[in-house]
């Protein structure tokens, strides 16, 4: 194998965590892949791989040339890819991640056409509703909502989405239904704990500043669904995370006539290097499916 070659090799051994993982990938023997990373350490004269209870793992040294390597194989896929026209499908692995429940309703059920679209390419999605380090995952695009702590880093908002106050007809039926926000006080509210629980709602100039208040705090919005939907009480949330049960009215929005601020959907990719023509491509795709979701709840459908 040539340079190019070796460090695609590495990078994929990193990826896969096994030699025997990386040469099926790349269609060789896993002697062929062993032999290329050895001599590559020779090359380079440090230790890139170790052993540990998962598989490989790099060291110190290998993380910081696979970074490295990664670039340069995206770089030069990117090139091929100019070369042979826009109209050529996207190849190798894409890294994404998004927190849970988002993914799982309105950008999984989505990706066939996605990968239809692109029969040479790999997605690994990464799911949590923590913020992580993109580089030191290996993200090329993370899927976040809500405002971004790191002011530096690289983003575009793909999508604004409206929040509402979300309840069950069942738990509206048995605690009765709030028609100004300070009733709110007087309710079972289902926090989200990674938010704040205070909201600013607004009408006709008016406001009125809420402290939302509960038994249960929940960290994660797969948490805050089950309680809602279990009819525990009522949530302040984004309308995707409950596009299905809004559109056939499993759940209801209360205090309708009250606007609560808007929450953000966010393309934030690896601060450090280009974003890569799959990862764009990816955060396109997204944007396009939350424009028809919304269009489709809006209608009364998902």
């Amino acid at each position: 194998m040539d340079r190019l070659q070796a460090m695609a090799a590495f990078v994929r051994v990193v990826e896969t965590g096994s030699f025997s993982a990386a040469a099926r990938h790349i269609g060789v023997g896993q002697p062929a892949i062993s032999k290329t990373i050895a001599q590559l350490e020779d090359r380079l004269q440090v230790r890139l791989l170790v052993r540990s209870t998962h598989g490989l793992a790099p060291t110190d040294a290998g993380l910081r040339f696979y970074e490295r390597a990664r670039t340069v194989i995206e770089g030069a896929d990117e090139a091929e890819l100019e070369a042979r026209g826009a109209g050529a499908g996207l190849t190798g692995r894409l890294r994404v991640s998004a927190a849970t429940t988002f993914a799982r309703l309105l950008v999984v059920p989505r990706l066939p056409e996605f990968l239809a679209r692109h029969p040479g390419l790999e997605i690994d999605i990464v799911l949590d509703d923590r913020v992580i380090d993109l580089v030191s995952e290996g993200i090329d695009v993370s899927l976040r909502m809500g405002q971004l702590a790191d002011s530096t880093a690289v983003a575009r908002r793909l999508a604004r989405g409206r929040r509402s106050v979300i309840a069950t007809p069942a738990y509206l039926g048995r605690a009765g239904t709030p028609s100004v926000p300070a009733d709110l006080a007087a309710h079972e509210a289902i926090v989200y704990s990674q938010l704040e629980s205070g909201w600013m709602f607004r009408k006709d100039g008016t406001e009125a500043s809420v402290a939302i208040r509960g038994r249960i705090r929940v960290s994660a919005a797969e948490g805050i669904r089950a309680a809602v939907l279990a009819d525990m009480g009522l949530t302040v949330n984004s309308d995707w995370m409950f596009a299905p049960e809004l559109a056939c009215g499993a759940v209801v929005r209360v205090l309708d006539d009250w606007e609560l601020p808007p929450v953000d959907l966010w393309a934030v990719f690896p601060t450090g290097r280009l974003a890569s023509a799959k990862a764009r491509a990816f955060a396109d795709f997204v944007e396009a499916a939350v424009d028809g979701a919304v269009a489709r709840n809006a209608a009364g459908s998902v």
